[in-house]
């Protein structure tokens, strides 16, 4: 029985390479990582087909959910129902905001709390107070706003998996998903962009009408893009201001949204 494959793409090919390159992984790295020659490995980031078993292998490595399927046509479609049975699927979300959003939901938290664990074992060996920024590799550093980047550490990243966990039992239990805090709007934000890279790479059935809004929902939740005005652009925050990191733990009525 002939081994399936995950059909290659220059599309594909770049985002492997750019997914290494943030992971500060050579291209020997990944290559003994999973398991393959260095040329293989080559092959993979020129666009060329991988065997399902191997693609397996680099999602693993580059910490990409991988629970998908391969329809009879060799399309990549996600496993819907795989994910939904998986206990992180939000019916909230999904009757307000569509399937994509509760898809982008169940991938994203999944692969920011699989990034957050990483860092706080490799912070856990450092001194206290030693933040990502001063880590080889950290999964979750470049994601955080950098004006607060020595802010970020083990104690941080714990109560922000925590806030992500919080999330995750909201979906399962169908109760509504609201921020009131900047950390929480934050965490909303990167559980939309971490299912970024998954939810761009695949393509899904002419049924999903709302093909285009995981990368929205997020916004739409919240009520406002203030998130990226104040914390991904090149504002200086001083103490004053709402989104400063002094007030990231606050309890304020940013979104407003009741079930």
């Amino acid at each position: 029985m002939s081994q399936r494959t995950v059909k290659g793409s220059a599309e594909l090919g770049n985002k492997i390479r750019q997914r290494r390159n943030e992971l500060g992984l050579t291209i020997e790295e990944a290559a003994a990582k999973a398991g393959v020659g260095v040329k293989t490995w080559c092959r993979y980031e020129a666009g060329e087909s991988i065997r399902q078993d191997k693609y397996l292998r680099v999602c693993s490595i580059l910490n990409w959910n991988n629970s998908y399927q391969k329809s009879d046509d060799e399309e990549d479609v996600f496993d819907i129902e795989k994910i939904r049975k998986e206990g992180v699927w939000s019916s909230f979300l999904e009757e307000n905001l569509g399937e994509q959003a509760a898809l982008s939901f169940a991938i994203g938290s999944d692969i920011l709390l699989d990034h957050l664990k990483m860092d706080l074992e490799e912070l856990s060996l450092k001194p206290r107070g030693t933040h990502v920024g001063e880590l080889n590799i950290s999964w979750i550093a470049a994601d955080l706003p950098s004006q607060f980047l020595m802010e970020y550490d083990y104690n941080f990243l714990y109560r922000l998996k925590s806030v992500v966990i919080q999330y995750r039992n909201t979906a399962k239990r169908g109760e509504t998903i609201i921020a009131h805090s900047v950390l929480e709007e934050l965490t909303l934000y990167l559980i939309m962009e971490e299912s970024s890279l998954l939810m761009e790479t695949f393509s899904f059935g002419e049924k999903d009408g709302d093909a285009d809004s995981w990368n929205e929902w997020a916004f739409h939740l919240l009520g406002d893009m203030d998130i990226i005005t104040f914390l991904y652009s090149d504002f200086y925050l001083d103490e004053q201001n709402p989104y400063h990191f002094d007030h990231w733990f606050e309890k304020q009525s940013y979104c407003d949204q009741e079930r």
